[in-house]
């Protein structure tokens, strides 16, 4: 990706998966795009690429291809690794950044590697192009190790798993609080009745901490201390805020840092109090409360921050 600022009117890029049949063109992007960043020391290697290492690149794991209006304009490599994706060579053509190529290849990037099971996503970028560096934290990555003015940073890929009954969630909530600590945000979304509020009791259960878990609505929030020397469960309800100033007013950033603080309908609203956070959207196909007898919800965990880079939140909803 190019540190230039280069904007020109909005256009919807396509991406679509490449292969070795599309080196030439990549490799044309990945030149032209790199040429266009400030000089580097040591330079850039992506400028070292010639047509028959991108396609050998390609073949080994393939690639995206980033058009407007019918034009390549952007393109990146994939590297596998693991369970992690490494994203090399993200590059646009100068005349076309500014028009979201660079944000549609990420997250065409992150949708392939989960529907093919990874679990991350990391890459390199040089602090010598801090333009470029804001642009992939916008795409919730995150620093995870520095070597000189190289930066390797990472995303944790979202996970989901289907649960068919209100025990079944409750057991998600339990598994979940194995993977919790002092500090956590978890923002949970769905229709009434999805089952929020029994997922947090089970996260309370899974806690250990004191008194029934219920819908916090009228009362706006409950804190339930913890039984042994774990974190409180701080359960927020967000339905009847009226925005983000009286979301303030209940000051949940004050027990932030020693508790576990789940808050219901908190979509658009409590991002802010923490920058790593854990957002969980449950859906469903009908309009019933969740019960023994409920179709299945989907749950989909998005983990956003550095905190849950290598946290394998997979193998606790498994």
């Amino acid at each position: 990706m190019s540190e230039g600022s280069h904007a020109t009117a909005a256009a919807t890029p396509e991406v679509a998966e490449v292969g070795p049949e599309e080196a030439a063109t990549v490799h044309a992007i990945i030149r032209e795009g790199f040429r266009d960043r400030p000089l580097l020391d040591p330079p850039a290697p992506a400028l070292d690429e010639t047509v028959d290492s991108v396609a050998a690149a390609l073949a080994r794991a393939g690639g995206l291809l980033a058009r407007v209006d019918g034009e390549p304009v952007g393109a990146l490599l994939f590297d596998p690794d693991g369970a992690s994706v490494g994203l090399r060579r993200v590059a646009v053509l100068p005349r076309a950044q500014g028009q979201g190529v660079a944000a549609g290849l990420a997250s065409a990037a992150a949708a392939a590697a989960s529907r093919e099971g990874y679990r991350r996503l990391h890459l390199l970028a040089r602090t010598e192009l801090p333009a470029t560096v804001r642009f992939w934290l916008r795409m919730d990555f995150r620093e995870t190790a520095r070597h000189g003015t190289s930066l390797t940073l990472a995303r944790e890929l979202p996970t989901a798993c289907d649960v068919p009954t209100a025990d079944e969630m409750r057991t998600l909530g339990r598994r979940l609080a194995k993977a919790l600590h002092a500090g956590d945000l978890l923002i949970l979304t769905g229709d009434l009745g999805a089952g929020k509020t029994t997922l947090t009791q089970g996260i309370g259960a899974g806690l250990g901490v004191r008194g029934d878990v219920t819908s916090p609505t009228f009362v706006i929030s409950r804190v339930h201390p913890s039984l042994s020397d774990g974190p409180a469960l701080v359960h927020a309800d967000a339905y009847r805020i009226g925005g983000i100033a009286e979301l303030d007013d209940l000051d949940l950033d004050v027990s932030l840092a020693e508790s576990v603080t789940v808050v219901e309908w908190g979509s658009g609203l409590a991002e802010g109090l923490a920058e790593d956070r854990l957002e969980v959207a449950i859906t469903r196909t009908t309009g019933a409360p969740l019960g023994d007898e409920a179709e299945a919800r989907q749950v989909r965990l998005t983990p956003v921050g550095a905190r849950w880079v290598g946290s394998d939140l997979a193998d606790v909803v498994a």
